[in-house]
């Protein structure tokens, strides 16, 4: 199964600008964020929890952004 990060993308914009601030922000090379972004590698609970809080995404709301 695959996801579909659209929303997700645009709210990295959205908080950061670009993939490559929002890499930084995260302590990670951009391409870390692209090949989870593309599907490459998937995303752990441990991931989604941190993406969240640096993307200001409520708890609730995790499953619009990482499971679309």
């Amino acid at each position: 199964m695959s996801f579909t990060y659209a929303k997700l993308r645009g709210r990295i914009i959205e908080k950061f600008g670009s993939q490559g601030a929002f890499a930084e922000a995260l302590g990670v090379h951009q391409n870390t964020v692209c090949r989870k972004l593309n599907g490459k590698n998937a995303f752990t609970r441990e991931d989604m929890l941190i993406w969240a809080h640096l993307l200001g995404i409520d708890q609730a709301d995790i499953g619009n952004y990482f499971f679309e």
